[in-house]
């Protein structure tokens, strides 16, 4: 898994390259959804749906829009993204998670715009953050979140990130692999902790991993469990465990493709 993240942040730093010539900077703040307010997903978390009046579980679920990734090739390859949003704020999610990396991922900044479009929630940009120009994209295209990865970068660019992403508007849920990938990053930048059940070493996904991490997280902090999560059971237990909400994208995107299945 270290080869394969090493491998996808060199090529995704040439593909930042690219596009600063493409598309400059000053033409990204010229975007309308630049100069717009953000949605706090650190506060839909905290307060989920049920509380604001929709329907929906006290979960602080994020429903994440993916259509495979480097571990499974096909997860739900002709999903709609904004009817999937539409229906991810029917069921009451706290937020959304959408993946806008295309190699890997199969997604785009599009998916993230259209998304936005159509429903309410707070949007979190999942990628592969490794450049300050993929900050102020975020922002432009409509992000109210981005990711950051402990395990990704060193400690000095996820300040720089941080800071900048803090200065844009945009919420911060860090992503930690092992408890003391806390240390990291200041506690001050971060908006939510997303713990990976996921091994970097192995690959394999383990609930128990996350659950053994949570004695050694700041108290104060959100904590979002990431990986791994196929069923409502698990989605309970790891709330009643301690965790303030979960982050789930391949069980939901394929209830959603046995669904349209099933419809045709």
């Amino acid at each position: 898994m270290k080869r394969i993240l090493e491998e996808i942040i060199g090529y995704q730093q040439l593909v930042v390259n690219l596009k600063k010539k493409r598309m400059p900077v000053d033409i990204l703040k010229s975007f309308p959804e630049f100069s717009n307010p953000t949605r706090s997903l650190k506060q839909a978390v905290s307060n989920p749906p049920e509380r604001h009046g929709r329907a929906g579980s006290e979960e602080g679920i994020i429903a994440e829009f993916k259509r495979r990734s480097p571990s499974k090739e096909t997860i739900n390859l002709k999903a709609d993204v904004m009817e999937i949003a539409q229906s991810y704020e029917q069921m009451g999610a706290a937020g959304m998670s959408v993946l806008t990396n295309q190699r890997y991922f199969g997604g785009s900044l599009e998916d993230l715009q259209l998304a936005k479009s159509v429903c309410e929630l707070p949007i979190l940009r999942k990628d592969f953050m490794v450049d300050a120009y993929q900050m102020y994209e975020a922002k432009a295209y409509g992000a109210d979140a981005i990711l950051l990865i402990a395990n990704a970068l060193t400690a000095e660019k996820l300040e720089e990130l941080a800071i900048l992403a803090k200065e844009l508007g945009l919420e911060i849920l860090f992503e930690i692999h092992e408890a003391d990938e806390i240390q990291k990053l200041e506690t001050r930048y971060i908006d939510l902790i997303g713990v990976n059940n996921r091994n970097l070493r192995t690959f394999e996904v383990d609930i128990q991993q996350g659950l053994d991490m949570l004695p050694h997280l700041p108290s104060d902090l959100l904590k979002i469990s990431e990986s791994g999560i196929q069923d409502r059971e698990t989605i309970q237990k790891l709330i009643q465990q301690g965790f303030n909400g979960v982050l789930v994208g391949e069980f939901f995107m394929k209830e959603k493709l046995k669904a349209q299945n099933s419809n045709k």
